[in-house]
Order: C-alpha cells, then structure tokens, then sequence
C-alpha cells in the first residue's frame, strides 16, 4: 500500500449542481441585461405585489389594531376630561345663574322699598336684617343698626308692602323689632274704604294676622284693606296692614272674628326701612292739657256770648252805657244774662 492516499473521484450529482447553479446566474445576469435596456419586467413585479397585498394587510393588522386601541383609549379617556370639565362649567354656570336670579329679585325688592319711599315723601333709614326668629311665641327681627346709627325705641319698620312692626330694644349695634305678627303685638287701625276702627292682633304666624270683637253691625267686608289709624301714637296713620281674607262669628256670635293676610312680607327680605319720624305716644298729661284748652275756650265763648246779650238787652231798654269788659285775666262771676224787656 501506498503512504499517501488518492483524492475521492467527483460525483456526477455535485456536478449537475454546479452547472444548474450557473446557468441560473448566467439566466438571472441576462434577465437583468433585459429589464435593465427594455424594463419588461414591471408588469411582472406590479402582479406579484397585487398578489401579496393580502399578506403585507394581514402582517400589518396586529400593528393597526393596537394603534387603534391606543387611539380609542386616548380619546376614551379625553372624552372624560371632557365630560368633567363640563360637567363643572355648567355647575358654576347654573349657580351663577341662580345667584343673578337672586340678585335680581333682590334688586326689584329693593326698587319697590325705593317706590314706597318716594311715594309716601317718607324719611326712612335702610337697616340690613342679622337674625330672625319665627318662634310661634316670639316674632323678632334683629337689625344690623342700633344707636350708633341714629336707631331709637319706638321706631316704625316697614317694608315695600307695609307695616312690619317697631323697634322695641337698642344696643349700640343691633336693634331688636316686635313684629304685627307676635302674640303680643296689637296695632289700632281703620278700613281704608269707610274708616271704620279697629284692633289687629298678632297670630303667632309669619302669614297670618287676626281680628277680634268686631261688632256684628260694623261695616266690614272680606277684601277690605286695613291701614293704621295713628291712635295712639306709636304708627303713623296711612300704612297697610293687610287685608281681610275670612270672617266669620266667634262662639258667643255676638261678635265677629277676622284672619287677615298681612300686607308687609314678614317672612322674607334682607332689609327693611325704618321710619326716622319716632311718634311720641299720647300721654295723660296731654289729655289733660288738651282738655284744660278746651275748657278755656268754651269758657271764653261764653263769657263774650254774655257780654253781647247783655249789651242787647241795654240797647233794647234804651238805656245808654254798654256792659264792661271782664280785666284780662280774671274770670267774672257767672250771672245770668239779663232778660230783655218785654
């Protein structure tokens, strides 16, 4: 045997290998060549991407789908912002509003106070309301004003209706009012339509004022206004109280008894007006000065009534001279006056 061994012999697969290989080359440099100098091909390549359009759709759906997702979630959750910061716009819109709708009724409420005043040629001081108390035993109002601002004891309050009530406390800060509609409150007032007298009473209820004793002779109707009288000098004379809505006898049906809807909004509004022109109550000693006045006069008339008849009677009897006159001052003795000769 020889040391160095042979070379294998070349098989005739490998062979037909290589020369299969070649000639694709040599097909592939000529198809080249040709699409190259006569672009034939073009057609071919635009049918076979119609072909595999399919395929490139179906390996770019996965992509699509989860841009689309990102897309719909994005928006999903701008839509929300959205939704919420509208949602909060038109709170504060619908509350503005409201507020506006408030200031404006304010606002007319005010202008009717602003029309009272200038129709009634009233000097009156605005006074914001702090407190209120509905109890149906004590119906107050505690004003924002006291005596720092001019606020006295006695006071009418009134409203753009009518009347309210009177201040019956004063600090140096607040002043206290008793309203029409206190269990304790009484009000002296005449029917607007034939004047006829009468005493309102408080109900205890803020809608709700009554009529006591009304004599079954008197005058009064359902739908009469009242308004103060001024008698007794705590009210000035003129200012509604409110109107006659029922009546009806009371158990001994001697009497009648009247509920009345009151003409002031006793249950409502911010500020209420106070009457500057404080009526001083009528007191014994004026009633007695007042009757002493008229006393006098009466006197007085008829000391002069005297004096001419006795003068007459001198005249008639042909008597000259004519009677004195009583000194100033002093009172002449009460004679009868002479009779005239017959």
């Amino acid at each position: 045997m020889s040391s160095s061994a042979s070379s294998p012999p070349s098989r005739p697969g490998d062979v037909a290998g290589t020369l299969r290989l070649l000639a694709y080359l040599a097909l592939s440099c000529v198809m080249l060549v040709m699409d190259h100098r006569g672009s034939w091909l073009s057609e071919v390549r635009h049918q076979a991407s119609v072909a595999v359009q399919p395929l490139w759709w179906l390996a770019g759906l996965p992509s699509r789908l989860g841009t689309s997702m990102r897309n719909d979630a994005a928006t999903r959750s701008q839509l929300a912002e959205d939704n919420r910061r509208l949602r909060n716009e038109l709170l504060l819109l619908t509350a503005g509003q409201a507020r506006l709708r408030v200031e404006a009724t304010e606002n007319a409420r005010l202008r009717r106070l602003l029309g009272a005043v200038e129709q009634g040629n009233l000097e009156v001081q605005l006074a914001p309301i702090l407190d209120v108390d509905q109890d149906p035993t004590r119906q107050r109002l505690l004003l924002d004003a006291g005596s720092r601002n001019g606020v006295r004891e006695g006071q009418g309050v009134i409203d753009a209706g009518g009347l309210l009530g009177q201040v019956i406390a004063v600090t140096p800060s607040t002043a206290t009012v008793l309203l029409l509609t206190d269990l304790d409150h009484a009000v002296p007032v005449i029917v607007a339509r034939n004047g006829v007298r009468l005493v309102v009473y408080g109900s205890g209820h803020p809608d709700r004022l009554t009529l006591r004793s009304v004599p079954l002779s008197a005058d009064v109707e359902v739908g009469d206004v009242l308004v103060t009288s001024g008698l007794g000098g705590r009210f000035p004379p003129g200012f509604p109280v409110g109107t006659i809505a029922e009546l009806a006898p009371d158990d001994s049906r001697a009497f009648l008894t009247g509920r009345l809807t009151p003409a002031a909004q006793v249950d409502r509004g911010r500020d209420v007006l106070l009457l500057r022109d404080v009526v001083v109550p009528v007191t014994t000693a004026d009633l007695e000065a007042a009757a002493a006045e008229r006393e006098a006069a009466e006197r007085a008339e008829a000391e002069a009534a005297a004096a001419a008849a006795g003068e007459q009677a001198a005249d008639d009897a042909g008597e000259p001279g004519a009677v004195p006159s009583p000194a100033p001052g002093a009172v002449p003795p009460r004679t009868p006056a002479p009779e005239p000769v017959r």
